[in-house]
C-alpha cells in the first residue's frame, strides 16, 4: 500500500543485494549531513532545505541500482549532465563532494565488493558532472 516491498534476495539487483531502500536513504542522508556542514559546497544547492535533494538522489541512486523506478517516473529520464549544467562544478567541488560520499559509502558499511562497485560508479559520475575549471 505505498510502500516499497522488502528486497528479495532472489531479485539479482544491487538495490536488493545491499539492502533496498534504507540503505540507499543511509547513504544520501549521511552524505547531505556532510553537505550542510560545507558551505562551498551547500551554495550549489538552490534550495534552503535538502530534503528535495535527498529525495531526488536516493530515488535516482535506488532506480540506477535496480530498485523502483519512481524517479523516472517523476522526473523523466535522468539526464544528469543536463541537470548539473546550470551549475558550475569544477574540480574542487567535486572533490568536496567525493570527500563527503566517501563518508557516506564507508557509513553503509557495504560487503567489500559491493562498496568498490558503488564507489566507482560514484567516483566517474562525479568526475562526469565537473562542467568548469574555473574557480
Amino acid at each position: 500500500m505505498g510502500t516499497d516491498p522488502a528486497p528479495s534476495p532472489t531479485d539479482g539487483s544491487f538495490w536488493a543485494a545491499v539492502g533496498g531502500r534504507p540503505t540507499f536513504e543511509k547513504l544520501v542522508r549521511t552524505f547531505y549531513a556532510g553537505v550542510a556542514t560545507d558551505p562551498e559546497l551547500l551554495a550549489l544547492y538552490p534550495e534552503p532545505d535538502l530534503e528535495g535533494a535527498i529525495q531526488r538522489l536516493t530515488g535516482f541512486l535506488e532506480q540506477y541500482w535496480g530498485g523502483p523506478t519512481t524517479y523516472s517516473e517523476q522526473r523523466g529520464h535522468p539526464r544528469l549532465r543536463m541537470r548539473h549544467a546550470p551549475f558550475k562544478v569544477n574540480p574542487a567541488q567535486r572533490d568536496r563532494w567525493l570527500t563527503h560520499m566517501r563518508t557516506a559509502v564507508d557509513a553503509i558499511d557495504l560487503p567489500p565488493l559491493y562498496e568498490a562497485e558503488l564507489w566507482a560508479y560514484l567516483e566517474r559520475a562525479a568526475f562526469a558532472m565537473v562542467n568548469t575549471f574555473e574557480d
